[in-house]
């Protein structure tokens, strides 16, 4: 049979096989196409029934030499091998639908939920019912980040339904049309609701955040002393405020500017008070209306910049901080090569910075120290590397452009924030600082530079984490403190649904079946060539 019907049996094999085995990767759920799995079964089976009509003759004159004994034996053994290796494929295919297990080796963990997001899947106390909305072509790159949430919690429930093929589910949920024309996932959560449109791993987090959070707590942005704007003009440029307010408002927290000067204390829902960047002096009333409200238990986050022309410094010295009148150098680990916009990575042991791994960057920064006769207990929770310091002739530096370290001059490392509660006992132990911030009390964080938090610089580096991490702790969210979702460094090469289909289907079936046709071509002509 080394003729055509052996060539034609033996392709049709190759393709029942490949058909087969199709046939069990759609059992098991692997994404395939009926089309294919069809043409593959029936042309093997219409090319073995043309090796079996036109070979029966040839059979039966072999079957009746010792070749057939030679032939049974060494056919049942590979027929035997391959049932074996078909039957191995299909348990690791079934093990591996059964128990998944995921991998990321890319170098920023990009392919991997952020720590935050992990804390707040695994806190989900009910269950999330997320539908997705979109057309199957479109719905691939949203399944492979919504996965992620249901392979990490049980309790993240997902349902894909095509708008056009599910219109009940569009009238049911009350959803407008042209919301649908780029897709949707809708989250629900005890009655709760939350809609995305163009969902990343960043706002799926903060819906979850919006969703589980009971209660809703206020930040108000202190104005008047020509602090950074956080709303109106300025706010969006490089200088103001604007995406430092919309990260709180991702946490589900409501902010507000604040002019104390109208009022005769802090309101009484403010739950944390900002001042950023303030630049003139206080009035003696709101000197004493922020002394009321960290006397009864607020919180305050405290901007400065050096040579900042305002008297809050005399404030925070009576409540155990020191400002330096100096400005971090640093030489070294300055951002490229620029002295005074020095990176910090060595943190202080406390819940703001404890998952802190990378850089944060400041720009004209001054030192932050506890007072060394302060009743407060506080903890320099941010240091700039030990090629810095703290120049104090400010003349020189900044008339002159010179900065030398001098005898006068603070050794680096040099902290740029503290941070701690007004009560409890000089020198108790950092370590508890955990617990300082879950019981009640007034709590104080200071950082001798605003630009960090500014437009400009929040996004670079670590900085959004360390200023929402500062909010999370001065409000008691010691479980909201974390790390957000990385921004990829990774180079991806982005495909149309279209395309990917066509490289999986080049990958997983056409080139492996057209390299077995090759060894089936190859074979057959081996064995027509003279002398075989």
């Amino acid at each position: 049979m080394s003729g055509w019907p052996g060539l034609f049996g033996a392709l049709g094999f190759v393709a029942l096989t490949f058909g087969l085995l199709s046939v069990l990767l759609l059992a098991l759920g692997a994404p395939t196409d009926l089309a294919w799995i069809a043409a593959n079964i029936v042309i093997g089976i219409v090319l073995i029934v043309v090796w079996l009509i036109s070979g029966l003759d040839a059979l039966r004159e072999r079957l009746a030499t010792g070749e057939a004994r030679r032939i049974e034996r060494f056919g049942t053994s590979a027929i035997g091998q391959a049932v074996l290796a078909v039957a191995i494929l299909g348990m690791l295919g079934f093990l591996a639908a059964r128990h998944p297990v995921r991998f990321d080796w890319s170098e920023a963990g990009v392919h991997s939920l952020s720590e935050q997001t992990r804390e707040v899947l695994a806190g989900l106390e009910g269950d999330v019912e997320v539908v997705a909305l979109y057309p199957p072509l479109d719905a691939q790159p949203v399944r492979e980040l919504l996965d992620r949430y249901a392979y990490q919690s049980p309790r993240f429930q997902v349902e894909f339904a095509d708008p056009n093929a599910r219109p009940d589910l569009v009238e049911r949920y009350g959803i407008a049309p042209e919301k649908l024309q780029s897709g949707l996932v809708r989250l629900s959560l005890g009655g709760e609701t939350v809609e995305l449109e163009e969902p990343d791993e960043a706002k799926l987090t903060n819906a979850l955040v919006k969703l589980t959070r009971t209660g809703t707590k206020k930040v108000y942005f202190l104005q008047g002393h020509n602090e950074r704007p956080v709303q109106g003009e300025g706010a969006d440029g490089k200088e103001g405020l604007g995406r430092a307010a919309e990260a709180l408002r991702n946490e589900n927290y409501r902010w507000e500017a604040l002019l104390l000067a109208t009022k005769q204390d802090v309101p009484d829902d403010a739950d944390v008070v900002v001042v950023a960047g303030a630049t003139r002096p206080f009035l003696p009333e709101e000197h004493a209306a922020l002394q009321r409200y960290l006397e009864r238990g607020g919180s305050l986050l405290v901007l400065i910049d050096p040579r900042a022309k305002t008297d809050l410094g005399q404030a925070l010295t009576r409540w155990g901080v020191e400002l330096g009148e100096d400005v971090v150098v640093d030489r070294v680990q300055g951002m490229f090569g620029q002295a005074m916009t020095p990176f910090a990575g060595e943190y202080g042991p406390h819940p703001i910075t404890e998952g802190l791994r990378e850089v944060t960057l400041f720009h004209v920064a001054r030192s932050v120290r506890p007072a060394a006769d302060g009743a407060a207990r506080f903890t320099e929770i941010v240091r700039t590397s030990e090629h810095s310091w703290g120049e104090r002739d400010l003349e020189a530096l900044f008339s002159q452009g010179v900065a030398e370290l001098g005898p006068d001059d603070l050794r680096g490392p040099v902290p740029v924030a503290v941070a701690g509660s007004l009560d409890g006992e000089p020198g108790e132990a950092e370590e508890e600082a955990t617990a300082e911030a879950e019981r009640p009390g007034a709590r104080l964080v200071v950082f001798g530079d605003s630009d960090f938090a500014s437009n400009q610089l929040l996004e670079a580096y670590r900085n959004r984490d360390l200023f929402v991490n500062s909010v999370n702790w001065l409000l008691g969210d010691v479980e909201a403190i974390s790390i957000r979702p990385a921004t990829s460094r990774a180079s991806r090469l982005q495909l149309s649904t279209d395309q990917f289909s066509r490289i999986r289907y080049l990958s997983l079936f056409v080139l492996p079946e057209a390299i077995a046709i090759a060894g089936v071509v190859a074979w057959w002509s081996r064995r027509r060539a003279p002398g075989r």
